[in-house]
């Protein structure tokens, strides 16, 4: 993969990313009243599982504004959480299994919904492996390496295409700090910082439940890393044996109340990722840094995320007198002229991005494949602690580091 003399982005997707979502975020958040609605191509079913994630955030209700589309079934195994479903998704058929579901409505495009990761490798497998087209998957992937591997590969054996719902790839104003960086803005790309919300998931739960949004934009920023060295501790000290419990959400095994993680990038950058338990700002530190020999660039999470743009080599406003300049989906300095729709828009232009990757043959913006990067960034750190040093990626141990710890 080629990668820009001024950092290290892949310029690979460059100009269909831009087109997916600067140009593409008008289109979608436009009136519908505008344009005529299309006959809907795409029959949908609904995966999701009430009181064990549920229907992730807007996974199920987003295809009823994708005119190409039409909601046919929804399964939920819980009887007043499928009633709710089918309530609000304009009364689809109801089903219990979703396996049942999926081998008697057979539909084009799948939404799995449930933020619990321990039930989506078993969804996605399954709906490739009835021939479904198309797959938008809630985050964090799954709970390993392995799992994804076996995701990755029973798409690809059915050529089922699977757009994860890390919103942010789709932000127009991510499209906009891509361009900035390629085009030199801040000079050549040398460290990357990112946060998670450090709330009371800090540490090891908001590594896996939020930590996936920075790292998957950290790998859309710098691509895959070479290695990772990580520490993680409980009550500050390294986490032992003892300290492993089961996660919340279907993560697995887990342990840690801080972590600091450190990923070797390509052209010699640094990326860093660092959660502690009840350590959070207020705004909310969530989001990342990205510095340049000449700049730097911030943003947070989400369709139109807080963004600025720092010109100046000494990254402080203080010793240059330079000021945090605000980026809009328009440009640097310029007001902003899209809603902020928060996750939606990103779930549109997801949703918009998946049926166009099954009509042109192409893997989504937000692949199955970059949020295995994602996951493997997660999993390494706890493998850096159990090991007690740098690992190289992709990692040899595609299971969970914790459940080995002796």
């Amino acid at each position: 993969m080629k990668t820009s003399s001024t950092g290290s982005i892949p310029r690979v997707t460059r100009r269909q990313f831009l087109a997916s979502s600067a140009a593409a975020g008008a289109a979608v958040l436009a009136s519908p009243a505008v344009h005529a609605a299309p006959e809907p191509q795409y029959r949908v079913a609904v995966i999701g599982h009430t009181g064990r994630g549920n229907y992730g955030h807007g996974l199920d209700t987003v295809w009823l504004e994708v005119p190409e589309t039409k909601i046919v079934a929804v399964a939920d195994a819980d009887p007043a959480g499928l009633a709710a479903a089918v309530n609000r998704l304009g009364s689809p058929k109801p089903y219990d299994d979703y396996r049942r579901m999926l081998d008697e409505v057979k539909p084009d495009l799948v939404a799995v919904g449930p933020r619990w990761l321990d039930q989506h490798r078993d969804m996605v497998v399954a709906a490739a492996e009835r021939g479904v087209r198309g797959i938008y998957l809630e985050k964090p992937l799954c709970r390993t390496p392995a799992e994804a591997d076996e995701m990755v590969a029973a798409c690809d054996k059915q050529n089922v295409k699977v757009a994860v719902a890390h919103q942010t790839r789709y932000s127009p104003r991510l499209a906009v700090i891509r361009d900035l960086i390629q085009s030199g803005k801040i000079g050549r790309v040398i460290e990357i910082r990112a946060r998670g919300k450090e709330d009371g998931r800090g540490g090891a739960e908001d590594l896996w439940v939020l930590g996936t949004h920075v790292l998957d934009l950290t790998n859309c920023l710098a691509g895959p890393p070479q290695s990772c060295f990580a520490t993680v501790h409980q009550d500050g000290r390294p986490i032992g044996k003892d300290d492993v419990k089961p996660g919340n959400e279907g993560i697995g095994p887990l342990a840690g109340d801080e972590v600091h993680a450190m990923y070797r990038l390509n052209d010699g950058a640094t990326a860093y990722f660092d959660s502690g338990r009840n350590r959070g700002g207020k705004p909310s530190r969530f989001g990342l840094r990205v510095y340049g020999t000449e700049g730097a660039i911030e943003m947070g999470t989400g369709f139109l995320p807080p963004a600025y743009l720092l010109p100046t080599s000494s990254w402080s406003p203080g010793q240059s007198g330079a000021q945090w300049i605000a980026i809009s989906s328009a440009g640097v300095g310029e007001p902003e002229s899209l809603p902020n729709t928060s996750l939606h828009g990103g779930n549109l232009l997801a949703a918009r991005d998946l049926i166009a990757a099954v009509e042109d043959d192409r893997q989504p913006f937000s692949s199955v494949r970059e949020a295995r990067t994602a996951t493997e960034m997660i999993v390494a750190v706890f493998e850096s602690q159990r090991t007690g040093g740098p690992v190289t990626m992709p990692l040899k141990n595609r299971e969970n580091p914790l459940a080995m710890l002796s």
